[in-house]
C-alpha cells in the first residue's frame, strides 16, 4: 500500500479543521495591513480634532499625507492606496465646511482634494516600490546566502551520503520535507537513503512520477501539469552533460504552489546537487581506475618476482642433477655430497616458497581452519626450533619460558608455522654469529611470545608495512624471499583472534611479538 491510502474519519476531520484554521490565519494575514491603515486614519482624525482650532484645515492635509507615506513604507501598496482614498474622504467629511457632509462650499478645496489624492497616490507608489525593491533585495541576499551555504557544504562533502544529507537539511528549512533523491541505475532509478532518512516511505506513485520526470526531462507532481494533485514535487538532477537522477520533496504549504522565486531557487539547488553527485561519482570512478592500474602493476611485479624466485632453485637443482649425470663417476665423494646438499637446500627453499603461496591462497579464500586445543608453549617453541635446527649452527639461542606458564588454546601446527617464519626472518636478517632469543610471558590475560635478534632492524616507516603481502624491506641484496612469510603470520594470528607486531630493539635488532588470548 502506498502513501495515498484513504485516511480514517478522525484523521480526515482533524485535517479539515487544521486546513480551515490555516485558511482563516492566511486571510487575516492578508487583511491585517488594511485594518492597520484604517486605524492609522482614525488616529490621525482624532489628532486633527484636537489641533483644528490652532491650524487651518488646509494644513491638516499634511497629516493625512504623512499617513499615506507611513502606510506605503510599512504596510504596502494596497493599504497605502486605501489610506490615500479614505484620507481624502475623511478630511472632507470632518474638517472641510460644511463639516459632517461630503459637500464642498469653497471650490479651492477641490484643488486641495485633487492635490492630496494625486500626491498620495504618487508617494504611495514610490514608497511601495522602494519597499518592494528592498524586500526583493533582502530575498536575493537570503537566496545568495542559502546557495553559498549549500555549495560550501556540498564542496566539503566526501561521499554521496554527505551530499544527500546536506541537500535534505537545506531544502527542509525553506521548501519542504521528505526529500528523496532517486539516482540513475541503468535505464531506471532507485531511491537513495542514508541512515538518517530510512524512515521515509517511497510508494508506487512516487516511483512512477520519478520515472516519468526522468524519462520526459520535465517536472512532475505538485504544482505541475502532470498529476498536480500529488503531494510531492519532482525535479530533474541534471548537469551540462547528463541526468544524474530525480529529486522530490513535499512542500511546506500544500495549499500554495511554488512562486517564481522559489522555483528559481529550487532549480539552482538541484543544479548544484547534480554537479556534486557527478563530482563524487567521477572521483569514485577515478579511484577505481587507479586501483585497477595499481593492482595490474602489482600483479606484473609479483609475477616477475615469483617467477624469478621459482626459477632460481629450479635452475640450481637442474644444474646439480646435470652435473651428477654427466660427471657423477669422476667426481670425488666430497664434491658429490656438496652437490646433493645444495640440491636439497634448494628443494627445501622451493618447497617453502610453494607452501607460502598455498598458505596465502588459503588465507585469502577463507579456507584456513583453526583447530584450537590447549597446547604447551614450550612444545610449540621446541618444534619450531627443530625445523631450523641445522641453520642454527654457530648461533647462540636463548629460550625464556616461565615454569608455571599455562596451556594456551591454539592450533599447534599453525602457531609452529608462525614461529618458524619469525625464526626464518631472524636468521635471514641478522649476522650468522649473532644471538637469538625467544621469550614468553603472560600479560593482561594474553600469552606473549617474542622473537628477538641483533640484526639490521626495520626502518620506522616500515614497521607496520612488513606484514603486508609481498612487502619486503630492501636492505640486503643477498636475502631472498617473496615477502609472504610475515603476511601469513598476520593472517594466522588474526584467525586466532590474536595480534602480531614488530618493533626495533634497543641496541640494534628487531623484536617481533605475537599475542594469543588465554580465554
Amino acid at each position: 500500500m502506498d502513501d495515498y491510502s484513504r485516511p480514517d474519519p478522525d484523521q480526515l476531520l482533524t485535517r479539515i479543521e487544521t486546513d480551515q484554521y490555516d485558511d482563516r490565519r492566511s486571510r487575516l494575514k492578508v487583511y491585517l495591513p488594511y485594518l492597520w491603515g484604517i486605524l492609522l486614519l482614525a488616529l490621525t482624525t482624532v489628532v486633527g480634532f484636537l489641533i483644528e482650532l490652532d491650524i487651518s484645515p488646509t494644513n491638516l492635509v499634511m497629516i493625512y499625507l504623512l499617513d499615506v507615506v507611513i502606510a506605503a513604507i510599512y504596510l504596502g501598496r494596497g493599504p497605502a492606496i486605501l489610506v490615500s482614498i479614505i484620507g481624502v474622504l475623511a478630511f472632507d467629511y470632518f474638517f472641510v465646511p460644511p463639516t459632517m457632509t461630503l459637500s464642498i462650499a469653497d471650490t479651492e478645496y477641490v484643488i486641495t482634494f485633487i492635490g492630496l489624492f494625486l500626491v498620495g497616490m504618487v508617494i504611495s507608489a514610490l514608497a511601495a516600490r522602494a519597499r518592494e525593491q528592498a524586500e526583493s533585495a533582502q530575498r536575493r541576499a537570503a537566496d545568495t546566502i542559502a546557495l553559498y551555504s549549500l555549495s560550501r557544504d556540498l564542496a566539503a562533502a566526501e561521499g554521496l551520503a554527505d551530499i544527500i544529507k546536506s541537500v535534505r537539511t537545506h531544502l527542509e528549512t525553506d521548501f519542504g520535507d521528505d526529500v528523496v533523491v532517486y539516482l540513475r541505475e541503468g535505464d531506471s532509478l532507485y531511491p537513495y537513503f542514508e541512515a538518517a532518512s530510512s524512515e521515509i516511505h517511497v510508494g508506487e506513485i512516487e516511483m512512477r512520477l520519478a520515472l516519468w520526470c526522468y524519462e520526459h526531462s520535465e517536472p512532475a507532481g505538485f504544482g505541475t501539469n502532470t498529476e498536480p494533485t500529488a503531494r510531492s514535487h519532482f525535479m530533474l538532477l541534471k548537469t551540462s552533460t547528463t541526468t544524474m537522477g530525480v529529486l522530490s520533496l513535499k512542500p511546506l504549504d500544500p495549499s500554495r504552489p511554488f512562486t517564481t522565486d522559489q522555483r528559481r531557487m529550487l532549480e539552482a539547488f538541484t543544479n548544484q546537487t547534480a554537479q556534486a553527485i557527478e563530482r563524487v561519482q567521477l572521483t569514485e570512478q577515478t579511484r577505481q581506475i587507479k586501483l585497477l592500474q595499481a593492482a595490474e602493476a602489482l600483479q606484473n611485479a609479483l609475477l616477475n618476482s615469483i617467477s624469478h624466485d621459482l626459477r632460481t632453485p629450479l635452475v640450481s637443482i637442474t644444474g646439480v642433477l646435470t652435473t651428477l649425470e654427466q660427471q657423477g663417476e669422476s667426481l670425488e665423494a666430497s664434491s658429490r655430497h656438496s652437490l646433493v646438499v645444495t640440491a636439497r637446500e634448494e628443494a627445501d627453499r622451493l618447497n617453502r616458497l610453494v607452501g607460502n603461496l598455498l598458505d596465502m591462497a588459503r588465507l585469502e579464500a577463507g579456507a584456513l581452519k583453526v583447530r584450537r586445543e590447549p597446547s604447551d608453549v614450550q612444545d610449540v617453541i621446541g618444534t619450531s626450533i627443530g625445523q631450523v635446527d641445522e641453520r642454527l649452527t654457530g648461533r647462540r639461542l636463548r629460550v625464556e619460558v616461565p615454569e608455571d606458564f599455562p596451556l594456551v588454546n591454539m592450533d599447534f601446527v599453525l602457531i609452529v608455522h608462525v614461529l618458524y617464519n619469525l625464526l626464518d626472518n631472524a636468521l635471514k636478517y641478522s649476522p650468522s654469529d649473532s644471538p637469538l632469543e625467544i621469550q614468553a610471558e603472560i600479560l593482561d590475560d594474553e600469552a606473549y611470545i617474542r622473537v628477538l635478534d641483533r640484526g639490521i632492524g626495520i626502518p620506522e616507516g616500515d614497521l607496520e608495512n612488513v606484514f603486508d603481502k609481498f612487502y619486503r624491506v630492501q636492505r640486503s641484496k643477498n636475502v631472498t624471499g617473496t615477502g609472504l612469510g610475515l603476511a601469513i603470520c598476520k593472517g594466522i594470528m588474526e584467525a586466532h583472534d590474536g595480534r602480531i607486531w614488530a618493533a626495533n630493539r634497543e641496541g640494534g635488532g628487531t623484536i617481533i611479538t605475537i599475542s594469543l588470548p588465554l580465554s
